[in-house]
């Protein structure tokens, strides 16, 4: 992964993964990019994994997820919850 130091933020890192689309721009307005392949697959996909199971297997899902999923697919709320487990990390 490099050095940590080279990274700006938690979203910088989870944006150099793959799991948030990557940001730029200046002046106030930011510009979103799409969500890459980017970054270390095997990483991302253990994220995923780790994600999916806490999702499906967890006697109690996190407040937030739960919302999520009354609104949003699946797949969505396990990318957002393995971006915020990369964050954390």
């Amino acid at each position: 992964m490099g050095a940590a130091q080279a990274l700006h933020s938690g979203r910088a890192f989870a944006a150099s993964l793959g799991l948030i689309p990557r940001q730029s721009g200046s002046g106030g307005k930011v510009q979103l990019g799409g969500i890459s392949k980017r970054g270390d697959p095997y990483l991302r996909r253990l994220l995923i994994h780790g994600a999916r199971i806490v999702l499906t297997r967890s006697k109690e899902r996190p407040a937030w997820a739960e919302a999520l999923l009354a609104r949003r697919p699946t797949s969505v709320v396990v990318v957002a919850l393995a971006n915020k487990l990369a964050r954390t990390a």
